[in-house]
């Protein structure tokens, strides 16, 4: 029964681990349209501690820091955008061919109120182009920044005026742009004043004729004039979404001419002869180069060890002038330093019977050279040589 409770008891400490641990987000992208991903807080939220705080549930603010994994920022068609800690983080870009494969994206929630944080994985598979949109055309809404438009209910509401005014619901998101993306100017932060969003939608259908008026000489001329679009085409029910036709242009105005249908073989390869490998390259003698790389390196090497060893021990300066001493020049080369250590050893010992100069005593009379004792007083620290010290050029003798 204990190994049964055991075993129990592990089991659920394993399912509870399980539930735990978040599985990785799995996203999908196709080259050419738009992918956006909402890091939404709430969902966060239960991931940090004292989430339930006396039964009442916490309204955080969090950050959102986004990077691909094993790199230091996202790839370069993804971006990333949270404008204050109480909203939610907004992963959004258009994938372009070579970006096929898979990506994956690392992100970090830090909750700034208990400074926990917490990591999650974004796995993004893109695949290739799910539909060709020939036709695109890219639209200016000056009332909007690039937060308030990624959420998909905006996005919805957009491609419907847009719809209206193309004459098709065959409409896709290709790209969304901030136009601070684009060189624009920050906006003052002023309620009514905006940053302008670019917003790219393609499809399958031609362009309509209010589209068509965009590419028109009269419509460049009215912008130029500071005029607006004609009223038949200004469809928007929510003002936020009206489009700012002067800064709107068509991306492509013809359908491109299809790829030629490959041609179809028998499925049997024609007959290419026998095969030939090439000749054997002709062999190499390596000898001579043996020789210039190793033996002749080899032999100066010694011919410069001999040259410096007959240099260090043959031609010294001392051996020589050894060798070159006759025993006779030895012989008096001796006597003389013996001549010269008793001379010195002589004059040594003559020192105390030479009276001391006068000028090396304590104190002197320089006229009568009588000596005479200082009469300082015994605190004195400076004893001069000569008692009387006057200027110089100064008669000391008594007037008569």
């Amino acid at each position: 029964m204990a190994d049964r409770g055991n075993w129990v008891l592990t089991l659920s400490v394993c399912s509870v681990c399980l539930l735990v641990v978040r599985a990785d987000i799995i996203g999908h992208a196709s080259v050419g349209q738009l992918f956006v991903y909402e890091l939404q807080r709430e969902i966060y939220q239960n991931d940090f501690e004292n989430f339930h705080y006396y039964g009442s549930m916490h309204n955080d603010p969090m950050v959102f820091k986004c990077n691909k994994q094993q790199f230091p920022d996202l790839p370069r068609w993804l971006r990333f955008t949270q404008r204050h800690p109480y909203d939610n983080g907004f992963l959004y870009g258009t994938p372009l061919p070579e970006d096929l494969g898979k990506n994956i994206i690392e992100i970090y929630v830090t909750n700034k109120r208990t400074y926990e944080t917490f990591r999650d994985r974004l796995i993004l598979n893109i695949g290739p182009a799910v539909k060709l949109l020939p036709y695109q055309a890219e639209f200016f809404i000056g009332l909007r920044e690039i937060e308030k438009v990624l959420p998909y209910d905006v996005q919805e509401e957009i491609k419907q005026d847009i719809q209206m005014i193309w004459g098709t619901d065959r409409l896709e998101y290709v790209n969304i742009t901030s136009a601070l993306d684009r060189g624009g100017r920050v906006p003052l932060p002023l309620p009514g004043h905006y940053e302008g969003v670019y917003v790219k939608l393609g499809s399958d259908q031609p362009y309509s004729a209010c589209l068509l008026k965009l590419q028109t000489a009269d419509h460049q001329r009215e912008c130029e004039a500071g005029g607006k679009f004609p009223g038949e085409c200004r469809v928007c029910r929510i003002p936020a979404n009206c489009v700012t036709w002067c800064k709107s242009s068509l991306i492509n105005s013809s359908m491109p001419a299809p790829p030629p249908a490959p041609t179809v073989g028998s499925g049997v390869l024609a007959w290419g002869g026998e095969f030939m490998p090439p000749d054997s390259p002709p062999d190499r003698d390596f000898v001579p180069d043996y020789i210039v790389t190793v033996i002749v390196p080899f032999i100066l090497a010694i011919l410069l060890c001999l040259i410096l060893a007959y240099v260090m021990c043959c031609r010294r300066e001392g051996v020589q002038k050894r060798d070159a001493m006759t025993p006779e020049l030895q012989l008096y080369h001796h006597h003389t330093i013996h001549d010269n250590s008793s001379e010195l050893r002589t004059m040594t010992g003559n020192r105390n019977s030479v009276p001391q100069p006068l000028s090396t005593l304590p104190m002197f009379n320089a006229r009568t050279g009588e000596r005479a004792p200082p009469e300082y007083p015994s605190d004195s620290v400076h004893i001069p040589l000569i008692m009387a010290q006057q200027e110089p050029n100064v008669d000391t003798l008594p007037r008569k």
